[in-house]
């Protein structure tokens, strides 16, 4: 698990970043519900688990309240280089701005480098959405790859983005602003 303090020095402000189980599963699309307008059956959320449980992460409360997730897939094309995918990022409202979205991020990818050997991720994202464009972009270092007219239900346009990790030189792993397992154990995000 990683903890991390948010900002204020009390531990009932402590959030704990963890791979998700089948226990949370009903607890994330309740965040997804609240807080995204796509919205997914408990069968999706059910198989990215089962399929790619290492992808799947959490943000827990001091009183065990999920209050944040990340939910990712590897791709499956063969005819593409090996590549992850970030389905849906949630946190909650009275959670944001405390660094929790970025460990959740980071925390996949590092799985999508280290466990399924990943060139890069991509995702989809709002244009209307500024903030989760800003995190991708600045924080995250994410690139838009494509406009994708009238993804979404509702017919806006999504940015097709994506984030190349890096190669150490000499070495088949991976090394990026998103840190190697053995340097994520150690992540105290405080904001």
């Amino acid at each position: 698990h990683i903890h991390f303090d948010c900002g204020l020095h009390n531990d009932k402000k402590m959030v704990c970043i963890r791979m998700a189980t089948v226990s949370d599963l009903l607890q994330m699309q309740t965040t997804n519900l609240w807080c995204l307008p796509e919205n997914y059956q408990m069968k999706y959320y059910f198989y990215h688990l089962l399929t790619w449980p290492q992808l799947l992460w959490v943000a827990e409360d001091f009183d065990g309240k999920i209050v944040g997730y990340v939910m990712a897939k590897m791709e499956e094309d063969e005819e593409a280089p090996r590549h992850g995918h970030i389905t849906s990022l949630s946190v909650l409202r009275t959670h944001r701005k405390r660094g929790i979205a970025t460990a959740l991020m980071r925390r996949s990818q590092c799985e999508m480098q280290e466990v399924f050997d990943a060139e890069y991720v991509s995702l989809h994202v709002r244009e209307s959405n500024r903030a989760a464009f800003h995190l991708y972009k600045e924080t995250l270092q994410y690139e838009i790859n494509d406009v994708e007219k009238e993804y979404y239900a509702d017919g806006e346009d999504a940015y097709d983005m994506r984030c190349y990790f890096k190669r150490q030189e000499g070495t088949s792993k991976d090394a990026n602003a998103n840190l190697p397992t053995s340097e994520m154990n150690k992540l105290s995000v405080g904001v």
